[in-house]
């Protein structure tokens, strides 16, 4: 049995260097976010790269959410200095680097080994905020000790309140600096790729399934050699034994709140005290009562176009939106980021930031940590280059008179 373990050991530390080889030899050849993404489909099973990039029902949503930025053009100013560029910003209550924050995302050790750890560490590395999910792999304190990046983390509306008074306490002591409230999980979309992949948490590698799975050998030997896959931060609270993780999943279903009003965000934002989001942000009268109720940012997003397809864009909606809480409240603009030039268009349109999932994740899949990082190197530079190519040298000089609708012609 020694033996065998110690076989084993060897297979691991092995898949793991050929694995961190490939992904550095991959990801020097990736120079936008399209290639990552071309990438990260070769190297996960086809079940975890659809949950990854896959939308709800016909996925019209998820296209429109990058399809819509094209709807506008840019209108630059020529012969101004542009020797000494400026992208720090203040926003989500911290200063950060370039625009963009890394927006909650569920279960990354799906998509590579170190998860939420890598993640944080290039959020650190590039100066930027980082939301932890409350269905991470990684728990509050594990993230919380990885470094001193702004830290959010994000949550929903339980049925079990003691269960959300418990977060609050855990981040408090963690030092996370704000909370995001996500609103538009119950019910769960109808993510039909799932379905037809046969996707289950934890991941099975099943008869059925077993094709799709040896076609990603790498993938497959870290996950079944590598630590237990868990949901970390409600490992404590599954009805059984927390080995059983799909009665934890379960758990955490029947937990969603359908009953979930304003008047329950409002108390979740009292019960805070400090800054507070509200993330799913899909109409003006939404955006008016969040402000209402005490909403410190407000986060247009309508889950990455997997929840109700065919829902507006954020985008689509921003213009609206700020006109109507005029322009001191605090606008984040989440999903259909893939260029610079998209968080540029979306600050002129009256977003104070971008925030981006699937970009990182593409990242994650192809390299951990250095994968996260070329990710927010290549928007950071794109970001910078745009700002530079339309005579802008500050993020606060970036305005509506940067851009028009495009017109078509008939």
């Amino acid at each position: 049995m020694s033996w065998f373990r110690y076989l084993l050991t060897k297979i691991k530390k092995i898949t793991l260097s050929i694995t961190g080889w490939l992904g550095q030899w991959l990801s020097s050849r990736c120079v936008n976010i399209h290639d990552f993404r071309k990438v990260s489909r070769w190297l996960l099973p086809k079940p975890i790269y659809g949950y990854l990039d896959g939308g709800a029902d016909d996925e019209i949503t998820l296209a429109n959410n990058t399809q819509d930025f094209a709807q506008y053009e840019l209108l630059p100013k020529y012969l101004v200095d542009v020797s000494s560029i400026d992208l720090t910003t203040h926003v989500m209550n911290c200063d950060i680097n370039f625009p963009l924050v890394l927006s909650p995302t569920g279960m990354s050790r799906l998509f590579h080994p170190d998860g939420e750890r890598a993640v944080a560490e290039a959020a650190k590395n590039a100066g930027l905020i980082y939301s932890l999910s409350t269905l991470s792999t990684h728990s509050i304190e594990e993230v919380a000790a990885i470094c001193d990046v702004p830290k959010w983390f994000q949550i929903y509306v339980f049925k079990d309140r003691t269960l959300i008074t418990e977060f609050f306490e855990r981040c408090r002591k963690s030092g996370f600096v704000g909370m995001t409230l996500t609103i538009d999980v119950p019910p769960q979309g109808n993510r039909e790729k799932d379905v037809r992949y046969g996707l289950t948490i934890p991941p099975k590698i099943n008869l059925p399934r077993v094709l799709d799975y040896s076609l990603t050998p790498l993938w497959s030997i870290n996950y079944l050699l590598g630590d237990k896959f868990e949901l970390a931060n409600v490992s404590h609270r599954a009805p059984v034994g927390n080995s059983d993780l799909m009665t934890l999943i379960k758990y955490l279903h029947d937990q969603f709140d359908f009953s979930v009003s304003w008047e329950d965000a409002e108390e979740m934002i009292n019960l805070w005290a400090g800054p507070f989001a509200i993330k799913g942000i899909s109409s003006v009268s939404d955006a008016k009562k969040a402000v209402e109720i005490g909403a410190t940012t407000l986060i247009l997003s309508n889950h990455g176009g997997r929840q109700l397809d065919s829902a507006v864009t954020p985008i689509g909606l921003l213009p609206e939106v700020r006109r109507a809480v005029g322009e001191t409240v605090e606008l984040i603009l989440d999903g259909g980021v893939r260029r610079g030039s998209d968080i540029f268009k979306a600050l002129a349109l009256g977003a104070n930031a971008c925030s981006v999932g699937r970009p990182y994740l593409y990242g994650l899949a192809t390299n951990g940590e250095q994968g996260v990082s070329k990710v927010l190197d290549i928007l950071k530079t794109e970001f910078e280059r745009t700002m530079g190519l339309m005579g802008i040298t500050r993020v606060s000089d970036i305005n509506r008179g940067c851009l028009r609708r495009r017109k078509f012609i008939e």
